[in-house]
C-alpha cells in the first residue's frame, strides 16, 4: 500500500494517487489496485478513502441535493427549471402542489420564478426530476440570487454548517445555499447585502486555504464595525454583477405549494428597482439535512 500525494496537494487528471487497499471517492477513478485523479483539485486521504476536491467544475445533480432554479418553461403539468450545468430539470405539479389544483399551473408558478427544490431522481438521459414537497421548499418572492462555483459550495457551507451559520449570525441575514452553486440572500439593507456578497466571494476565492473561517469572521467583524461608525446612504448606486439576480417581490395571492410559510404581516410594497427589499417574514437560515446529507457535505469540505 502506498500514497503518492501530500495533504491538499494540487493534482491533475490521470495522476497516480495511491495503490493497494484504498477506496476511490469523489474526483477519482481506479483500475482495481491503483487510484488516479479524475479532475484538477486538492487530494485528500480520509482513513483509507482517497478523494479529490475539484477546484472548478459544472454542477452534476445527485439525488437528495437541494437546488435553486429558475422556471424557463411551463408545459402541461410540468415546469422546466434551469438549475445550472448541462441538465434542465423537470418539476411535475404533483410534486409541488396540493390537490386539487388548476389546470393552468402558471397561476401558481410562472416563467422567471425562482424556486428551491430537491433532486429526487437523476439519470444522464432524461435529466433530473425535482420535488418541492419538503420543509422550506417553495417559491422565493424577494431577496437575490448569487451564483458561485458549485465546487466551492461545501466550503461555503462548512463542517456541519459552521461557515454559513457564522456569516448569517454576523450579518443577521437569511440564506439558502443550493448545491448547484446558487445562494439566496435576504439582507436588511444594501450595505449588509454588499458585505454578504464580499464574504461569499472571499470564501469562493480562498476555498483551498486553511483557517478560512477565522479570516472571514475577522473581516466581517471589522467591516460591521466600520458600517456602524459611518452614515450609510441606502440610495447609493449599485455596481452591476452578472452573477447576481434580484428576485422581484410580487407574491401570488394564492400560494399553494406544499410548504409555503404563513404570512403574519401585510404584503410588502413593491421595492424600488435599485433596492433590495427588507425582510418581512422569518426564514430558516440554513436548510436542515438528515445525517446522510451532513456526511456528504463533511466529506467535501477542506479542513
Amino acid at each position: 500500500m502506498a500514497v503518492y500525494f501530500q495533504k491538499r496537494e494540487v493534482v491533475v487528471p490521470g495522476q497516480l494517487l495511491a495503490e493497494g487497499r484504498y477506496r476511490p471517492s469523489v474526483g477519482t477513478y481506479d483500475d482495481g489496485e491503483r487510484i488516479f485523479a479524475a479532475v484538477v483539485g486538492l487530494a485528500e486521504l480520509r482513513g483509507n478513502t482517497v478523494k479529490v476536491v475539484p477546484l472548478e467544475g459544472v454542477y452534476i445533480p445527485r439525488e437528495g441535493d437541494l437546488v435553486l432554479g429558475t422556471i424557463t418553461i411551463v408545459a402541461g403539468n410540468n415546469w422546466k427549471i434551469d438549475i445550472g450545468g448541462p441538465y434542465q430539470a423537470s418539476l411535475h405539479a404533483n410534486n409541488a402542489l396540493r390537490r386539487p389544483y388548476d389546470d393552468d399551473i402558471s397561476r401558481y408558478m410562472d416563467i422567471g420564478d425562482v424556486v428551491t427544490a430537491e433532486v429526487i431522481a437523476f439519470d444522464r438521459v432524461s435529466g433530473p426530476y425535482l420535488s418541492m414537497k419538503g420543509r422550506g421548499l417553495r417559491k422565493l418572492t424577494d431577496g437575490m440570487i448569487l451564483r458561485v462555483s458549485p465546487a466551492k459550495i461545501p466550503r461555503i457551507i462548512g463542517r456541519r454548517g459552521s461557515m454559513i451559520n457564522m456569516v448569517n449570525n454576523q450579518l443577521q441575514i437569511q440564506t439558502v445555499v443550493g448545491q448547484n452553486g446558487r445562494i439566496w440572500i435576504k439582507a436588511p439593507n444594501i450595505p449588509i447585502l454588499r458585505l454578504a456578497i464580499k464574504a461569499f466571494r472571499m470564501i469562493e476565492d480562498e476555498a483551498h486555504t486553511s483557517k478560512l473561517t477565522d479570516r472571514v469572521n475577522q473581516m466581517l467583524v471589522e467591516e460591521m464595525a466600520s458600517l456602524r461608525d459611518e452614515e450609510v446612504d441606502s440610495s447609493t448606486d449599485e455596481k452591476a454583477d452578472d452573477d447576481i439576480e434580484v428576485i422581484s417581490d410580487i407574491p401570488d395571492e394564492e400560494e399553494t405549494t406544499e410548504v409555503e410559510p404563513e404570512e403574519d404581516e401585510a404584503q410588502v410594497e413593491e421595492a424600488e428597482s435599485d433596492e433590495i427589499v427588507d425582510p418581512v417574514e422569518e426564514e430558516t437560515l440554513t436548510e436542515s439535512k438528515d445525517e446522510e446529507d451532513v456526511d456528504k457535505n463533511e466529506e467535501d469540505v477542506i479542513e
